[in-house]
């Protein structure tokens, strides 16, 4: 329980350092800071990879004591490790997928660029929540009834089909029965009030468009959520590994954003390394104990660089395509 407190406390202190200090006075990220920032809190993810470390390996706070319902084993410090980098990069990898319906959003409640950094602060504020709550469930499922891993990998591989052909530019925010239904319960305004998310005019409280789009973007990572969580469950049951692995790649989400807002359509192969990543996970998560006597006790590591390769590939097919693109336009005109 400590640990957890302790861990909290951790969280709490970065994000109120974040916003209290740092982005205290709204202003517009530019891309530059944006990757300043992910390189903090990515640098942030990898240090905290050095207490998990040790953490495991001396069995500080309880940790590492429980068999890992995934392959049986009580983790060590360098599976430990292992797992909970393999976890960060897959949470962070499908984050991208979510930024994609967050600038759609963005775009559609016509958010001003000044105060976008807020609506994200606060909506991974949330995230944190309720992605706790959610590894809580998933814990106690998969502790009560290991079959629920082999759901969880259907579930994946059924998702990543689903990946492929899904276009979120089709969706449009008015017809989502949340915003309808926030509209219907409290009363909002048309336009903007300065980073204000409510206020109060002729005696009752309103909501401004800023408070639905962070209403969208919470429902956004609900759903993004069902995919990631039985993702992470695929590589590892431990809960601090989970929770940790899913905060840090959720901090870093913000700044990430800003890097790539203005270049998000340009990595068009994305979605498709993203749905293999999914289907890869899903296949592990239901043929672990027949691919770890295949491949060996390195094969979280075999994982987690097939992984990295494929998000590279895909990252690096769709700058070529782009690239490839621009001397036809150009010549065109």
């Amino acid at each position: 329980m400590l640990v957890w407190l302790a861990f909290a406390a951790l969280i709490l202190f970065l994000l109120a350092l974040d916003l209290g200090v740092f982005h205290r006075n709204a202003h517009v990220v530019s891309a530059r800071e944006g990757l300043a920032w992910s390189f903090v809190w990515m640098t942030l993810a990898f240090g905290f990879a050095v207490f998990i470390y040790y953490a495991y390996e001396r069995q500080w706070l309880g940790l590492g004591t429980a068999p890992d319902a995934v392959d049986r084993a009580v983790n060590d410090g360098s599976s430990a490790v292992l797992k909970y980098l393999t976890g960060y990069v897959v949470e962070q990898s499908l984050s991208i997928d979510n930024m994609f319906v967050i600038a759609m959003l963005f775009r559609f409640f016509a958010v001003p660029a000044i105060y976008q950094h807020r609506v994200l602060f606060w909506g991974i504020l949330g995230a944190l929540t309720m992605r706790g709550a959610m590894i809580a469930i998933g814990t106690a499922l998969v502790s009560q009834f290991a079959w629920v891993l082999y759901v969880f990998g259907g579930f994946l591989i059924l998702t990543a089909g689903k990946m492929l052909f899904a276009n979120v530019e089709e969706q449009d925010p008015r017809n989502n029965i949340l915003v309808r239904t926030t509209r219907r319960l409290f009363p909002t305004t048309k336009r903007y009030y300065g980073q204000r998310f409510i206020m109060r005019r002729g005696g009752r409280y309103l909501l401004t468009p800023l408070a639905l789009a962070l209403v969208m973007v919470e429902a956004t990572d609900v759903i993004f959520a069902v995919d990631s969580i039985p993702a992470i469950f695929a590589i590892t049951t431990d809960p601090f590994l989970v929770f940790a692995s899913n905060a840090f790649a959720i901090l870093g989400l913000r700044s990430l954003y800003f890097v790539l807002a203005g270049a998000l359509t340009s990595f068009r192969y994305l979605k498709v390394s993203l749905a293999i990543v999914l289907a890869l996970v899903g296949t592990k998560m239901m043929m672990h104990t027949w691919l770890k006597e295949l491949l060996g006790e390195y094969f979280n590591l075999y994982v987690l660089a097939a992984i990295v390769l494929i998000l590279a590939g895909g990252t690096i097919a769709s700058l070529l395509v782009t690239a490839g693109e621009q001397p036809e336009r150009a010549d065109r005109r």
